[in-house]
């Protein structure tokens, strides 16, 4: 959204996404996955940072790597050295690398912010660890208010319009560039599409990438009011990773404290669906395990057993069997707006 929205005042930008697919984002708006030998590195940046020379652009826009706190160090303070730096939020997740509490979290997030830097947070994420890591480094905060926002993604507009405005873009041109903006294969989509026999029309929800329960919370309350789902039978299907046993975890915690307690079905995918810990589950609702199979398999078994059409809703991981089911879900379905 920040680059879409420097585009349209007439930078020129190379962009790079990460969450969902490592995507580079040209000035003419191509877009060029990123192909990967090992594992994800920040030594990639370099690479970033001489491509984004070679090309002259007057700004350059990219999702940081790191999630270790020294990591984030050197990636802020000598791989990129941002002069403007975001920080979405400093919600529960990747505890094993960045600490259990958000107070610890936040506190592995401020080692990005360096002397120079301009940081934009939410003031529903202001966290005295920010502060405290300006001071030291002599860097400035600038809060952006989102008490009247109605949604994560009217949050994230509002951080990316701030720094657009910071820039000295207009008001009305950032909007334009974030409404024009392509969405990330991990943004949350759904698309309507008839299954079972005999074929009725579900709705099929993308909200793999908010990964974690508190963010995913929170799209569940911007569906809640974008899909109109009272009187809809809700069916869940949650993926796991391998390389993530601690969200996995964290999902069974959710799982047992009533996340899904207005869910008729959850099915289980990805990796872990044999532990012991998920037999152990039986509700409400109980968690059904779909084994490894391909994304064509998964549904036919869930509309098998499924009655009335329902609002089928993705969540834990989009890497995995959850990126290979919203492929799937793009191909058999009619994309519906949110």
């Amino acid at each position: 959204m920040i680059a879409a929205a420097l585009k349209e005042a007439g930078f020129t930008v190379l962009a790079k996404t990460t969450g969902s697919k490592p995507v580079l984002i040209f000035p003419d708006g191509r877009e060029e996955e990123i192909t990967r030998r090992g594992l994800p590195t920040i030594l990639e940046q370099k690479k970033l940072v001489k491509r984004a020379a070679e090309l002259g652009v007057r700004a350059m826009v990219t999702e940081m790597l790191s999630i270790q706190a020294e990591c984030l160090s050197i990636e802020s303070g000598f791989l990129l050295q941002p002069q403007i730096l975001v920080i979405t939020n400093a919600r529960l997740d990747h505890r094993e690398e960045m600490g259990w509490t958000r107070s610890e979290i936040a506190r592995s997030l401020s080692c990005a912010i360096r002397p120079g830097t301009t940081s934009f947070v939410l003031a529903s994420e202001r966290c005295p660890e920010f502060e405290a890591a300006a001071g030291r480094a002599g860097a400035k905060i600038i809060t952006v208010e989102d008490t009247e926002a109605d949604s994560i993604f009217d949050k994230d507009m509002r951080l990316a319009a701030a720094v657009a405005s910071y820039l000295g873009v207009s008001r009305a041109r950032a909007r334009q560039g974030i409404s024009a903006a392509v969405a990330d294969f991990g943004s949350l989509k759904a698309w309507e599409v008839e299954l079972g026999i005999p074929p009725a029309t579900w709705t099929l929800v993308s909200a793999f990438a908010a990964n974690e329960p508190e963010s995913s919370r929170l799209v569940l309350g911007h569906l809640q009011s974008k899909l109109a789902l009272a009187g809809r039978p809700l069916v869940g299907i949650l993926n796991f990773r391998a390389d993530r046993g601690d969200r996995t975890r964290q999902w069974l915690d959710a799982h047992r404290q009533g996340f899904f307690s207005g869910f008729r079905s959850l099915y289980v995918v990805g990796a872990h669906v044999h532990s012991r810990l998920i037999r152990k589950r039986t509700g409400p609702p109980a968690l059904i395990p779909l084994p490894d199979c391909a994304p064509r398999v998964i549904m036919d078994k869930i509309a098998s057993i499924e009655g009335a059409a329902p609002v089928l809703i993705g969540l834990g991981n989009i890497g995995g069997a959850g990126g290979a089911l919203v492929e799937y879900w793009e191909k058999i379905g009619r994309p519906r707006a949110l």
